[in-house]
């Protein structure tokens, strides 16, 4: 996960530590796409503690080889199905990742779920000067175990 992270060229990189604990401690709302025996893809998520029916996705990358194959999609779709108690996903998108915001996008569409979009970090939240605002992308009226 950490080598697809630090190669997708749009995802702040966290120590290979954190990809190790978020793959244990979140397993049940994390999956990785397995091919020819290598990772190609992953999503890390987790159930938000105060409100359980929420997944907070994390980040989401699929390997550059892999691109263009639905990875990333049908990722979001095995999770949602395999969490019937989540009815509203949330994740933060910067305005320039113009990929990620269509795959939201198309998942909500595909699930006929509600998408919102609004602020929740600014650019003045970061003590890393260059990080832009994340916006909160909250796809909400999923329908239980699609």
């Amino acid at each position: 996960m950490w080598r697809i992270a630090r190669d997708s060229g749009t995802l702040d990189l966290n120590t290979s530590y954190a990809y190790l604990i978020m793959a244990r401690d979140f397993a049940a709302s994390s999956r990785v796409a397995i091919a020819a025996g290598e990772p190609v893809g992953f999503v890390l998520g987790y159930q938000r503690p105060t409100a359980p029916e929420r997944l907070f996705v994390w980040q989401i990358a699929v390997d550059e080889s892999q691109r263009g194959r639905r990875i990333a999609a049908r990722l979001l779709d095995a999770l949602l199905a395999d969490l019937p108690q989540v009815t509203t996903l949330e994740t933060t998108i910067t305005a320039d990742n113009a990929a990620s915001q269509r795959l939201f996008a198309s998942f909500a569409e595909r699930h006929g779920a509600s998408h919102s979009v609004g602020p929740l970090l600014t650019e003045a939240h970061f003590p890393d000067p260059g990080h832009g605002a994340e916006l909160l992308h909250e796809i909400s009226e999923l329908r239980r175990g699609t």
